[in-house]
């Protein structure tokens, strides 16, 4: 039998787009796609397991890391470190498991250097508008939080140019079906299974 390798999945979108949403729903009953597990210098919250939330490393590791080009990317958000370690990722798409990366627009962008077969995916809501109200409609950021976000979704979509594909969110469960079909296109491609027209004969 030819071997499965799986694929990277890299997501991208504003904050308010509905992302996390959507992947749960695109994943719920499959058992071929497993998240990314990121390192970081942050501490372990209560109930945290090192290696199934995050792999915590001290800050003298963590650039240790960086030196090595041992991350896809990396990144330092609010006084901490964090990366997606190259390692982790390569062995779970050996296993045959497709991997979902969560990251904003920057980090995708490394990984698209470093992995540039990596499958890109941004998710966007059907418009500006529609953004600002789902972001008032949580009730948890203050205006300047809010300006904030809607500046960083502009900025975003200037920069998203080399993604694959553009999911736009307007239906969650049609977006989540689009994800879910994106994923089984991508592991049907030619390239990744040509191997198997040598078993015919």
């Amino acid at each position: 039998m030819a071997e499965k390798r799986g694929r990277l999945i890299v997501i991208s979108g504003p904050s308010g787009a509905g992302k996390s949403t959507v992947v749960c729903k695109a994943i719920e009953g499959r058992d071929d796609i497993c998240f990314s597990v990121s390192a970081t210098t942050r501490k372990p919250r209560p109930g945290e397991i090192d290696g199934r939330e995050y792999f915590f490393v001290d800050l003298d590791k963590f650039r240790d890391m960086v030196d090595n080009d041992e991350f896809l990317e990396h990144a330092v958000y609010v006084a901490n470190s964090y990366g997606t370690p190259r390692a982790y990722v390569e062995k779970r798409l050996s296993e045959g498991m497709n991997v979902i990366l969560d990251i904003e627009v920057q980090g995708a962008l490394q990984v698209h250097e470093k992995m540039p077969d990596a499958v890109k995916v941004f998710i966007m809501p059907p418009s500006m508008q529609e953004l600002e109200r789902r972001l008032r409609g949580r009730g948890t950021d203050s205006e300047r939080k809010i300006e904030a976000r809607l500046f960083r979704a502009r900025e975003e979509y200037e920069l998203a140019t080399f993604y694959d594909y553009i999911i736009v969110n307007d239906d969650a469960d049609t977006a989540a079906a689009e994800l879910s079909a994106i994923i089984t296109a991508e592991n049907c491609k030619y390239e990744l299974r040509k191997n198997f027209l040598n078993e015919v004969n």
